[in-house]
């Protein structure tokens, strides 16, 4: 018997193309497309992609109760054993699409769901009620993405029970299980003592989170003669991205002069940013920075001196020890600048 799968995935993975396709309205295609190849390949017969549905992350996130609707209308005519999506990696607005698609087969339907994407991808945030494959952050890391979706799928489709998540390959869904270790509790905690004394690798079996605390700064008394300064994580830069900063995965910002700009327009800036849709951003740049409004601020006594120069990077996909290096540089260079207030836009 070979098991039904039903696949979702976004224009990108439908080679239909990339940001400026993301508009495209679901479609039903017959078959396996893209990573449901893969699935296929893993499964060798077990199981098999019958259908595919595509869909633009930005009609997804513009029309979502349509989209929804008509996903679930196509999933429930094709009657699968499996429903899959993704994986998404670290893109966000296809995680999100990948999470809540995934959630709605599951609810209204009752069917099996999986999806995979990074664990910092905001689709993530439903990790507790879809079964989720931590993956790269990248679509790099597809070899080794799609034999643990597949695995895990396949499971999922002959109905066995789940191991625990670091056993089967999925995120920690706060799901706990009774069962019996072969040795006392006591016995484990001694061996891993004697472990992290010898410096030697091992494995807690209750991990603490890491929360990472930031004192608030105090509280400027009177903005009328504070300076402030501009950063974002929204990718504006000068036209042509001279820096080449990447529109996604970031490995590096720019710091630009916008002396004598009262506000940025299309001819001089633009987005380098590719995990939104840039038309708006560059028709009118001061959407996400708003040197604008600043300046009039500036101008009526508000504030009381905009800085000169601004801070930039793509937070598309870019790690986030990377984002606090970047941080901990320019903040170092503000400081010296006298700068007492940042506004930190992001998309």
């Amino acid at each position: 018997m070979s098991f039904r799968v039903v696949h979702y995935i976004n224009q990108f993975f439908a080679n239909i193309g990339g940001e400026e396709m993301a508009h495209v309205a679901p479609e039903l295609r017959e078959g396996a497309v893209g990573p449901g190849m893969a699935f296929n390949q893993q499964w060798k017969g077990e199981a098999e992609v019958v259908k595919t549905i595509v869909c633009g992350d930005s009609y997804f996130a513009e029309h979502e109760k349509e989209a929804k609707e008509q996903v679930l209308a196509w999933v429930k005519e094709a009657k699968p054993d499996l429903f899959i999506a993704g994986p998404a990696f670290n893109a966000g607005r296809y995680g999100y699409a990948c999470a809540n698609v995934a959630l709605a087969v599951k609810t209204e339907l009752g069917i099996p769901v999986l999806t995979g994407m990074y664990v910092e991808n905001p689709g993530a945030d439903l990790k507790d009620k879809v079964l989720m494959v931590a993956t790269a952050n990248s679509a790099a890391g597809m070899r080794k993405a799609a034999p643990a979706m597949a695995k895990l799928g396949l499971k999922l489709a002959k109905g066995e029970p789940l191991a625990a998540s670091c056993v089967d390959g999925y995120m920690p869904n706060g799901v706990r299980v009774n069962f019996f270790e072969k040795e006392r509790g006591a016995k484990r905690a001694v061996k891993m003592l004697i472990a992290k004394i010898k410096d030697e690798a091992f494995v807690t079996e209750f991990p603490m989170p890491n929360f990472d605390r930031v004192e608030p700064g105090k509280a400027i008394p009177d903005m009328s003669k504070a300076v402030v300064a501009l950063c974002t994580s929204g990718g504006i830069v000068p036209k042509g991205n001279p820096d080449h900063i990447e529109s996604s995965s970031a490995s590096h910002y720019g710091e630009y002069d916008i002396t004598g700009w009262d506000a940025l327009t299309a001819e001089g800036w633009q987005t380098a940013h590719g995990g939104y849709d840039p038309v708006y951003a560059n028709a009118d740049p001061n959407r996400v920075l708003p040197v604008d409004v600043l300046r009039q601020m500036e101008k009526e006594g508000k504030i009381g001196k905009l800085h000169n120069k601004f801070y930039t990077t793509v937070g598309n996909g870019t790690a986030v020890a990377s984002s606090k290096k970047f941080a901990e540089e320019y903040a170092q260079k503000l400081l010296k600048d006298g700068v007492q207030a940042v506004i930190m836009t992001s998309t």
